[in-house]
């Protein structure tokens, strides 16, 4: 195995920050990326940038490869179309979420077989599987283990910014074997800026695969972000993400004309962003 290589970078676009790490690291597939930070600014209202072609060719290679869509990836991290629904009422989009929770688990079970991020998040103290409380976390926990509700009324002018932190991995759960695929988010951190109006979003991986993970989870944490923003009063500013260790996903993904059409438009998406590197290793 090749050495590990730092990777850091700043954009104004989602597809961008994707992009110059997938070009990065397709030449040599084996290499990982370690550690691995990228910074990607949200728009004026707080919402992430995409190319949408680009995103539809990453589609089509994940597709073809039975990999799951962007999509997918990001709505276990935050479901967007819940709380669409829920049309800002976010008492109800727990609620609804935890009441789902089985289904959700079932339709990917081997995937979900560990759990999903936003369950952790707002149920902590439940289970994984069927959203029932937890023996050893039963009555331990603020807010009945809904960390985000507990952020969200914490995050005021003048609170402790240690406060306002999410934790996904529990060692009673998650340290039960050596090939262990979830979680790969350990933490998220907000930080609230009342000066400028504004909050980012720290996460924090173990490892993440880039070709099949990165953009989704990247999607989801800014969408998580907006949220979180828009019940403190604040726009959300900008996602910053730490990987340990980043992985294209142990091989090159598929070949022919859907790599070749992502390649390039990975390459426009680049060209088209005005978001320069800080610094790239490579």
């Amino acid at each position: 195995m090749s050495e590990p290589v730092m990777y850091a970078s700043s954009e104004t676009s989602l597809s961008a920050a994707w992009s110059r790490a997938f070009l990065t690291m397709s030449p040599r597939p084996s290499r990982e990326l370690s550690p691995f930070v990228v910074s990607i600014e949200a728009d004026a209202n707080g919402h992430p940038v995409e190319d949408g072609d680009l995103r539809h060719a990453l589609d089509a290679c994940l597709e073809a490869d039975r990999q799951q869509s962007v999509e997918t990836v990001a709505k276990t991290i935050f479901p967007q179309g819940m709380w669409r629904r829920a049309k800002g009422d976010r008492l109800k989009l727990y609620k609804d979420y935890i009441e789902n929770l089985p289904d959700f688990v079932s339709m990917e079970p081997d995937l979900n077989a560990q759990g999903l991020y936003f369950a952790r998040l707002i149920g902590y103290g439940t289970n994984h599987k069927d959203g029932t409380p937890l023996e050893h976390l039963k009555g331990r926990l603020k807010e009945d283990g809904n960390q985000l509700e507990f952020i969200i009324k914490t995050c005021v002018k003048g609170a402790m910014r240690m406060a306002l932190q999410a934790s996904i991995y529990d060692p009673v759960r998650d340290q039960i074997e050596a090939r262990q695929h979830f979680p790969c988010l350990q933490q998220v951190a907000f930080v609230p800026d009342f000066d400028r109006n504004t909050l980012s979003l720290n996460a924090f991986y173990a490892m993440q695969l880039l070709y099949v993970k990165a953009y989704g989870n990247w999607l989801g944490l800014m969408r998580l972000g907006s949220f979180v923003a828009s019940q403190v009063g604040l726009r959300f500013d900008k996602l910053n993400c730490v990987a340990g260790i980043q992985k294209l996903n142990g091989s090159r993904p598929g070949g022919g004309d859907l790599l070749d059409r992502l390649t390039d438009l990975a390459r426009a998406s680049i060209d088209e962003s005005k978001g320069k590197p800080m610094t790239v290793e490579a």
